[in-house]
């Protein structure tokens, strides 16, 4: 499907359409979308036997791909969809049910989770130590191809095209330090001022250098299930107050894990034979995250847990889906590879 990228602004202007379906829900969805007409009993009916139904919630394709296209009609929405359908009633009511299924599953994933007296900050690292999920960072420092690596970026092109937008939702929802930290880390995110140094725009650079079309959602029809289920989650913290703290653990857990990777990431590519025009991405993140690991731990969690301690449950909640989460986008990467297949869903569509 043909994007039309602007000039100079790769990750940010293009047309974004409806993906393809995925199955009986999502195909119902995106047919009601286009048509403009009310809900369909279809697309009720199948979205109540998801939100009942079993502990994949996190791998089920449609399920995934339908809460994907919900959330996105509060970021950029879609080409030709009618912006009415962001508050539409029947829709939210559907999103709520495939949240509650999205949200067991994420409970089941991540098992029981103990408060102690700790500060967060302590509670967070012993969190990030006690993870033992495969790393994918030293796969792709050591070992990863070209091919790997483009199937790698499509899968994570869902995230970091909108990257910091799902947690920046969190920002009117607190106050004080916790606040001021969240809105010192997320600047950062956005580059500082600057357009051009964006996360999103330098993750679109590192995508069109390996011949990859950057447009913001130009390959969603690529990911798998697992991708969107990662994404879904943030935004699903940052669009509901009651789900702050689990925004706010999220973000700190990114922040916390992200320096270390991004240096073997980058190492990666130049084993490759890219320079540092290419690694820009992920050199930018080995600085910024090592300087914000502290404002993110301390100052924004800790913060918000002094002044609310109540939420100390929903910030290591939200760091263990962090964690879990990325341990199920390397275990279908590195599972698909192990036996020889692609890990997307539509190898031969690639390239841009």
């Amino acid at each position: 499907m043909p994007r039309c990228i602007v000039s100079g602004s790769m990750g940010m202007i293009g047309t974004m359409r409806l993906p393809e379906p995925r199955g009986p829900l999502s195909d119902a969805l995106c047919r009601d979308l286009g048509t403009r007409t009310a809900l369909s009993a279809a697309a009720i009916e199948r979205a109540d036997r998801l939100a009942a139904g079993g502990p994949y919630a996190l791998t089920d394709e449609d399920l995934q791909i339908s809460l994907a296209v919900l959330y996105e009609l509060h970021y950029r929405g879609f080409d030709g969809i009618s912006e009415d359908w962001e508050w539409d009633p029947a829709l939210l009511r559907l999103r709520a049910g495939l949240e509650r299924r999205h949200l067991a599953a994420l409970r089941t994933l991540t098992g029981p989770l103990e408060v102690t007296d700790e500060s967060i900050d302590r509670q967070l690292i012993a969190l990030i130590a006690a993870d033992d999920g495969p790393s994918l960072s030293s796969f792709m420092a050591k070992q990863g191809t070209l091919e790997q690596w483009r199937e790698y970026l499509t899968l994570r092109s869902v995230y970091h095209l909108k990257e910091a937008d799902p947690h920046t939702f969190a920002i009117p929802r607190l106050s004080g330090r916790a606040k001021a930290a969240m809105v010192e880390i997320q600047a950062d995110e956005y580059g500082g001022g600057s357009a051009a140094r964006m996360h999103s725009e330098l993750f679109a650079g590192l995508m069109a250098s390996l011949g990859l079309d950057a447009a913001y959602g130009a390959l969603w029809n690529e990911a798998p299930a697992a991708a969107f289920a990662s994404v879904n989650t943030m935004s699903l913290f940052g669009l509901h107050r009651r789900w702050r703290g689990a925004a706010l653990g999220h973000l700190a857990a990114v922040e916390m894990t992200s320096s270390e990777p991004s240096r073997r990431y980058s190492a990666g590519l130049r084993r490759l034979g890219f320079d540092e025009r290419v690694t820009v991405f992920y050199d930018e993140h080995v600085e910024a995250d090592a300087v914000h690991e502290q404002i993110a731990s301390v100052d924004m969690c800790g913060s918000l847990v002094a002044e609310q301690p109540d939420l100390a449950p929903d910030v290591l909640f939200g760091a263990a889906c962090s964690l879990a989460m990325d341990g199920v986008a390397a275990a279908h990467l590195l599972g698909a590879w192990e036996i020889g297949r692609s890990a997307l869903r539509r190898h031969d569509a690639l390239a841009a």
